[in-house]
C-alpha cells in the first residue's frame, strides 16, 4: 500500500531542527529524517526514545569477560598449566593478576565486534543493500526532512512546511514496508 508524502528539503542544520519542532507541535507525522552529518538535538526533537543500545554492549562486554575467564582457566590452569616467571600454575585467583589484561581486551573485543553486527542488523544495513536516502543532496550539505502527509491537504502541508524554512517540495507516493 502505498502513501503520500512530502519531502522537505533544508540548507542549514538549525532551521532543519526548528522545523522538525514546529511540524512536531502542528501534529504532522514525520516519517524520516536525512542529514549528512549528526544533528545535536534531532532525536529529541523527532521524539524519538532513548537507544538500548548501551545495554546491549554491557551485555556483550561480560560475554567477553566470561569467555576469557573461562578461557584462561582451561587453557592455563587445567589443561596445561606452565610456570611462567616463577608464577604458580595452582589456581585461576592466584594467577588472575596476570590475567587481567587478557580479560581487559576480550571484554573490548566482544563488546566491539558485537555492537557493530548488533547495529547492521537493527538498521537493516545488510551487504550490497541498495541506498535508501531519497535526494542524494543528503550526503553532501543538505537535510531533508519526509512528512506523512496523513489525511491532511497537500495544500496545507506544503504551505505549512514552506514557512519553516523548507527551500525545495516534493510530493512523493512511498511504498509502504509493512
Amino acid at each position: 500500500m502505498a502513501s503520500k508524502v512530502i519531502h522537505a528539503l533544508y540548507t542549514d542544520d538549525d532551521i532543519l531542527l526548528n522545523a522538525v519542532k514546529e511540524t512536531r507541535k502542528a501534529h504532522y507525522h514525520i516519517e524520516e529524517v536525512y542529514t549528512p552529518f549528526p544533528v545535536h538535538g534531532l532525536e529529541k526533537a523527532m521524539g524519538l526514545a532513548d537507544t538500548r543500545l548501551a545495554i546491549c554492549a554491557f551485555m556483550y562486554g561480560l560475554v567477553g569477560l566470561s569467555v576469557a575467564v573461562t578461557m584462561m582457566n582451561f587453557i592455563m590452569i587445567e589443561d596445561w598449566p606452565q610456570n611462567i616467571g616463577g608464577k604458580p600454575s595452582f589456581s585461576y585467583i592466584e594467577n588472575m593478576p596476570a590475567f587481567v589484561p587478557i580479560m581487559f581486551e576480550m571484554t573490548v573485543f566482544f563488546a566491539a565486534h558485537l555492537m557493530v553486527i548488533t547495529f547492521y542488523m537493527r538498521s537493516k544495513l545488510w551487504p550490497f543493500k541498495k541506498a535508501e536516502n531519497p535526494d542524494l543532496r543528503t550526503t553532501d550539505d543538505h537535510f531533508l526532512m519526509e512528512v506523512d502527509l496523513g489525511g491532511h491537504s497537500e495544500e496545507e502541508v506544503s504551505k505549512f512546511l514552506s514557512g519553516t524554512g523548507a527551500t525545495e517540495l516534493k510530493i512523493v507516493e512511498k511504498e509502504s514496508d509493512h
